[in-house]
């Protein structure tokens, strides 16, 4: 056994010389260097400077101002998602420092990072109290402050909000803070009082199509018009799932056109056919059908959450129910949807609301 282990290795074990290393790295490099990194839509089209910013104009006029003379108070952006409340604020901070200074002056923190109080009083403080001069190593007059943006503000403790506030409060002079949230009642009362606050709006139809026609004409994909119009309906408002749903539809399809089916395909979209059958179903009175028809819903993959949404704009939209009948509805259907939150199983939760739909719509 030891003279096996002895033996001679047929793998060698030295160094490689010098010539060999550096002839090993420029063929491994010379591939790499050619291609392009691939960078998400998302990414790819965010605004570079605070006029790219699409219709928060509020929000916009007030940070024009701010940065005409260079001074900023403490911000508070919140509002739905994908409406563009990080993209402003980093657009922002680009045009006041410039991209040589931002990597100094601007800490973002993200929901992803590590947020305690202990986080709060460590790192950011530290930040906040290092000074900042009046001008970059070019001479460039730049305000003399730096950034704290904190996104995703909301998930935050109470503690480390309140830790946040003291802070914010002794470093006035060299630190401006950014909180952004989807919901401002999750923000402690001491915090928001201290910050102007701007709401963002769902984005409109019209500007959502704009940029999509506009990231379809760059990247060069056929989509038709019904599918824009789709895919701004599916977003709610969203850009950034709506540009997300264009960058996989295109994928999908490896330059084809893309139609309202691969949209629905993508953003998994029940389709209005399958929500007629249920309904209808519901209409006959028999259970049989409705529990063969509830576990082929399931088995196809369709999520249960996204399915009370759709059902409910269907019964409220529907002039073929009465005001009883949709009250009741409406009101399990919420719980359903508690229970899925909590996470019930999809498939009790699809049979118990279509019965009770069922036994509204049988009875006389």
């Amino acid at each position: 056994m030891q003279a096996f282990l002895k033996g001679p290795s047929t793998i060698s074990t030295k160094p490689l010389a010098a010539k060999e290393r550096g002839a090993a790295g420029a063929a491994g490099s010379s591939g790499e260097g050619k291609r392009p990194k691939p960078i998400p839509w998302v990414e790819k089209y965010r605004p570079k400077n605070v006029d790219e910013v699409a219709f928060q104009d509020e929000v916009v006029a007030v940070l024009k101002k701010s940065l005409e003379g260079a001074d900023l108070p403490n911000l508070l952006f919140y509002g739905p998602p994908g409406t563009g409340k990080t993209s402003t604020i980093l657009a922002a901070a680009r045009e006041l420092y410039g991209p040589e200074l931002f990597r100094q002056r601007v800490l973002e923190l993200n929901a992803s990072d590590e947020r305690g109080i202990q986080v709060i009083r460590e790192k950011v403080k530290a930040f906040a109290q290092l000074t900042a001069s009046g001008s970059s190593s070019d001479g460039k007059v730049c305000p003399p402050f730096k950034i704290v943006i904190l996104d995703e503000a909301d998930s935050m403790t109470s503690a480390a909000q309140a830790a946040l506030r003291r802070t914010m409060e002794k470093e006035s002079k060299t630190t401006r803070f950014c909180l952004i949230c989807n919901y401002i009642s999750r923000i402690i009362e001491p915090l928001t009082s201290r910050c102007s606050k701007f709401r963002f709006k769902p984005l409109s139809d019209k500007i959502q199509q704009q940029r999509l026609l506009n990231v379809s004409e760059k990247e060069q994909v056929k989509i038709s018009n019904e599918a824009v119009s789709y895919l701004v309906k599916v977003s709610e408002g969203d850009l950034r799932k709506a540009i997300t749903f264009l960058q996989s539809a295109t994928r999908l399809m490896g330059g084809k056109e893309i139609t309202e089916k691969i949209v629905t395909e993508i953003a998994g979209v029940i389709p209005r056919e399958k929500i007629d059958e249920l309904l209808s179903v519901c209409w006959s009175g028999s259970f049989e059908k409705l529990e063969t028809l509830a576990k082929n819903l399931i088995n196809e993959g369709y999520a249960v959450a996204q399915l009370v949404n759709q059902l409910h704009d269907a019964v409220v939209e529907s002039e073929n129910y009465s005001d009883k009948q949709k009250s009741v509805i409406v009101e399990k259907l919420g719980e359903v949807d508690k229970c899925l939150v909590d996470g019930a199983d999809e498939y009790l939760q699809l049979v118990s609301l279509c019965a009770v739909v069922m036994q509204q719509l049988t009875q006389n």
